[in-house]
């Protein structure tokens, strides 16, 4: 059986919302990525190296990124080799097949978020300004409430002009409370009180949005600090998840921006937004492969519900998902 079947056989335990999601959400990339594999499929009659070169920059072009892309090249080659595979239709399976295993890298479960069966589940959110991370925290709000559970939210950028405004739209919109303070006031102290406030109403889950002036770097890697500190004093074994919100329309900007936080701050995993404003989607797989971060969620657009669980199986289905559906049917 080839990939393309198995993986449509994983993806297929999962609700089809989710399969729909992933497959318009990566229609970009799929359009940009799949469309020249095709191509390149087309034009050659025999696996060469002249095929892997030009695969090669096909990759590099989707923002896999060159390491990421050395290791795939390297994977391909060895498995070609081993299943004597000489028509280059057999290899977009193969491509497939490595893509998911590049990204598991033997962590099936690490798109699962800590949340605490018992007591309050902190999450706090770091990116730079106009990544969406306020639209995020608002999806995944929504998220958690249409899940039962209890969630209150910390406008912690208290610096960014509109931005406690900005949250508080979201949270009329979701219907979860906002703890604020004054624009210009220590974000410590905001996470301070809505710890309080999150332990009297004996919420499930607090949600906190920090500030992103990356350019004052020096500065704003202090105040995170600082919050963490006071998360940690409040809540032992608290923030439960710091995710870092990056713009996946932003390619390998976004890489730079994953590296500099993570110097600072102990990224536990990555929400991917506006994956499907870009053709460029291969920037999933540079994240996970150069800086060991799991993606926890992906934004696949604009509705409340967009906001998806990362699953490599589904994500690497909407890149090949004609080529799967044909390899079925």
């Amino acid at each position: 059986m080839s990939f393309f079947k198995k993986l449509k056989e994983k993806i297929t335990q999962q609700t089809e919302a989710v399969t729909e999601k992933f497959k318009d959400g990566l229609s970009k990339t799929r359009n940009n990525f799949s469309g020249k594999v095709n191509d390149l499929v087309a034009r050659y009659r025999k696996v060469d190296e002249d095929f892997f070169e030009e695969l090669e920059e096909i990759l590099i072009q989707a923002d896999v990124g060159f390491d990421t892309v050395m290791k795939l090249i390297e994977e391909l080659k060895m498995e070609v080799k081993r299943r004597n595979i000489q028509d280059p239709q057999e290899v977009q399976s193969v491509i497939s097949e490595k893509l998911v295993d590049i990204y598991n890298a033997g962590e099936e479960q690490s798109s699962k978020l800590n949340i605490q069966e018992d007591g309050l589940t902190v999450i706090l959110f770091v990116g730079v300004n106009g990544v969406g991370k306020t639209t995020t925290i608002g999806k995944l709000g929504h998220k958690f409430k249409t899940e039962g559970k209890s969630v209150l939210l910390a406008a912690g950028d208290t610096f960014r002009a509109g931005a406690i405004e900005q949250l508080e739209v979201w949270g009329e919109r979701v219907g979860v409370d906002v703890i604020k303070q004054a624009e210009g006031s220590d974000p410590a102290a905001v996470m301070y009180d809505a710890i309080k406030a999150a332990k009297s109403r004996k919420v499930d889950i607090l949600i906190c949005d920090t500030a992103g002036r990356l350019q004052n770097k020096v500065n704003l890697m202090k105040e995170l600090e600082k919050v963490k500190r006071v998360i940690e004093r409040e809540v032992p074994g608290a923030p439960h998840e710091v995710l870092l919100v990056l713009d996946a329309t932003t390619g390998q900007n976004a890489l730079i921006q994953a590296k500099t936080f993570k110097e600072v701050t102990n990224v536990s995993g990555i929400v991917l937004s506006k994956l499907d404003g870009t053709a460029k989607g291969g920037i999933v797989l540079a994240i996970r492969n150069e800086l060991k971060i799991p993606v926890k969620y992906v934004g696949l657009g604009e509705k409340m519900d967009d906001l998806q669980e990362f699953n490599a199986e589904q994500y690497v289905y909407g890149l090949f998902a004609d080529q799967v559906d044909d390899a079925v049917n």
